[in-house]
């Protein structure tokens, strides 16, 4: 028998794109070696870097010969990869669900949870505006309120069980319910988050990383 490559992840632990796949590597049960990149690290720009991953953005995922970039698309190799099925349902409906609330996080929730995250932990307070850090916050609502009403008739993103789905929106629910901002009391969302903080990978790699 032969041994499996070895996992590396490029990217630093504070970005939520990067607790993505460490969360699912966790989940897993997969050890990987983390390099600390961009950010306060840099080296996201410099050309061997970019050779990998031509955007220039973390996290990218090194696994033999496999280069993988896209933080949501490292979900669904490493879930494919290793046989993740309880994960990645491979019923074609099953997976839509998945798939379209990991795409309504690419397209929709990350962009304005990115804007406010941006807007309160990475400007310097005398810098920040109260009226951008409130219309972020309003976009933000707007969205988790949709969140809240799916859940009202679902458990989890997927459906009935835990999977990629959640963990591609889970980062962000942290940031969402413990940035100092005013929010809506979203009833099924608190109860889905909730299950969320039982998981040991969720509360390493992301809560225990805290805001920074």
């Amino acid at each position: 028998m032969t041994n499996s490559p070895e996992l590396t992840v490029l990217g630093r632990s504070n970005s939520s794109n990067v607790q993505k796949v460490m969360w699912l590597l966790d989940e897993i049960g997969q050890a990987c070696v983390r390099v600390d990149v961009g950010g306060q690290y840099g080296g996201n720009k410099a050309a061997d870097y970019l050779a990998k991953n031509p955007n220039g953005v973390v996290p990218t995922l090194i696994h033999g010969d496999a280069v993988v970039w896209e933080s949501n698309a490292i979900l669904r190799y490493l879930a494919n990869r290793f046989h993740a099925v309880g994960l990645y349902p491979t019923d074609p409906v099953d997976r839509s669900w998945v798939d379209r609330w990991m795409d309504w996080q690419l397209s929709s929730l990350g962009p304005a949870n990115r804007t406010l995250f941006q807007r309160i932990v990475r400007t310097p307070p005398e810098q920040r505006r109260q009226d951008a850090i409130d219309e972020a916050r309003d976009q933000n609502a707007e969205l988790f309120g949709l969140l809240d009403g799916y859940l009202d008739r679902s458990a989890y993103l997927g459906g009935t069980s835990f999977s990629i789905a959640d963990i591609a929106v889970g980062p962000l629910a942290y940031r969402w319910l413990t940035l100092p901002v005013q929010r809506p009391r979203l009833r099924n969302v608190e109860r889905w988050y909730a299950l969320l903080c039982k998981r040991e990978a969720f509360v390493k790699h992301v809560i225990e990383i805290g805001l920074s």
